[in-house]
């Protein structure tokens, strides 16, 4: 029999991919009319738009083979060196993030008490064994309140858009909470890492993975596309699973597409849908195990970009800047979307992409469109100084976009992943649960299907 994946975003079309790739019948059931979820790519009046991520790092194994096996190894597109400078709006102006630990004791990112309390990372201590620490908590221990409230605020909204106060430093950056484990203080557990590293490196060798930020050729809507077209008649658009049923041999789905219900048997299913949607489908199943993955919270976001036509505004440079919560401003950061990947516009043009709302502020996403692009304007203009008019704009909207890893998140998916026990050939995956990022999405989608091949039928 086949399996059945619910949810044609990037973790669904991995699963199935994967699947069909090793001899395994799939499918895919979208409820929507497109595939990719928040992940696109949109072409307008000479702008290539991202719907939702941006870009990825060019670190992850998975992604690579993955690329390499849909024949776009070749069509990687690293970001430009221009956009290495990165900023944060801190104290009234944009400043520069240093690039290594020299430069951070001579930059003005911080005044000079709260650098020195950095420095003094070097005497940290280790939390107690056990203990789900929120990344605040975590960051004043380590750093200090204010490089806390500066920039690890700050680096967690360009990936969260989250609350610090609430996240999960283990669910949301658990390779902190593993240097803390094994050197005490995360200065003396990077400059082991980075020696650990250059040491498995042979001499004169590159490493095949670059590390950069990276996109494709044409957005990362071409992942998505060429996704969707490898599987071919496996994908069913305006499909809606609307009920699940344990039968003998595996699962039964009751489906409406396009308008007309049916019936479908599977010996698997893989729930790749956001979680507050799998929620609803286990309910009738399991009441316990669904609240678990409905209390997964949500911060909405709206991403608005503002074209500029050549010669009405200059290139910025660097890769964007980020505002910490603290700032009290509306804007979660702007990506110098142009700068990073100068293909994305036409010679000469400029694109930002600004992000809205997030935990703190989801209730800027509410507004309509024309108010999230002047918003947008004045903020740029204010943070930036960026004063032309656009001659492009465009709002994308997620009302519930980032999944929040909040302090428990890591027992509540020990207990999604015992509750998934009583229900064998039921599994789940997506940005909800071990990973928000593309490359976490695509790691984990071929894990599980490797793990459903070597299951057998």
């Amino acid at each position: 029999m086949t399996v059945a994946v619910v949810g044609g975003g990037i973790s669904g079309l991995v699963v199935a991919w994967r699947l069909r790739s090793r001899g395994r019948d799939a499918v895919v059931l979208e409820t929507s009319s497109r595939l990719g979820g928040a992940v696109g790519t949109r072409e307008q009046q000479g702008f290539l738009l991202e719907t939702g991520p941006n870009s990825f790092l060019d670190r992850e194994p998975a992604t690579r083979e993955l690329a390499s096996a849909l024949n776009l190894e070749g069509r990687i597109r690293a970001a430009d060196p221009a956009a290495k400078r990165r900023y944060v709006y801190t104290r009234g102006r944009l400043r520069s993030v240093p690039a290594s630990p020299p430069a951070f004791l001579g930059s003005d990112i911080l005044p000079l008490g709260a650098k020195l309390r950095v420095v003094g990372e070097l005497f940290s201590g280790r939390a107690a064994t056990g203990v789900d620490e929120s990344l605040a908590d975590f960051g004043r221990r380590h750093l200090g309140r204010t490089a806390t409230r500066v920039l690890l605020d700050a680096v967690q909204t360009g990936i969260f858009a989250g609350d610090v106060e609430r996240l999960s430093v283990g669910a949301t950056f658990p390779q902190l909470v593993k240097l803390e484990r094994e050197h005490r203080s995360l200065i003396l557990g990077a400059i082991q890492a980075q020696r650990a590293q250059r040491k498995a490196l042979p001499s004169g060798s590159t490493p095949k993975l670059s590390g950069a930020l990276s996109t494709f050729e044409g957005g990362l809507g071409t992942l998505i596309d060429t996704l969707g077209a490898s599987l071919g008649d496996a994908i069913h658009l305006g499909a809606t699973v609307e009920g699940l049923t344990r039968v003998d041999g595996g699962w039964r789905l009751a489906v409406r597409e396009q308008g007309r219900r049916a019936e479908l048997d599977a010996s698997q299913v893989v729930l790749a849908a956001p979680a507050y949607v799998t929620k609803g489908l286990l309910q009738p199943l399991d009441a316990e195990l669904a609240a678990r993955v409905g209390g997964i919270e949500y911060a909405p976001i709206a991403v608005v970009h503002l074209g500029f036509d050549a010669g009405t505004t200059p290139a910025p440079d660097g890769f964007g800047f980020l505002v910490p919560p603290a700032e009290g401003r509306r804007l979660l950061g702007a990506i110098h979307a142009s700068t990073v990947f100068p293909f994305r516009v036409e010679a000469g043009r400029v694109l930002y992409t600004c992000m809205v709302g997030g935990a703190k502020r989801p209730d800027l996403v509410g507004l309509d469109e024309p108010a999230l692009v002047a918003l947008a304007r004045e903020e740029l203009k204010a943070l930036a100084g960026v004063t032309a008019t656009p001659s492009l704009t465009q709002v994308y909207r997620w009302p519930r976009g980032i999944p929040q890893y909040t302090v428990g998140h890591l027992e509540r998916m020990a207990a999604v992943d015992q509750g998934l026990g009583r229900w064998p050939g039921l599994h789940l995956t997506g940005n909800a649960y071990k990973g928000v990022g593309l490359n976490d999405c695509i790691r984990n989608g071929l894990q599980l299907a490797d793990t459903l091949v070597a299951a057998g039928p």
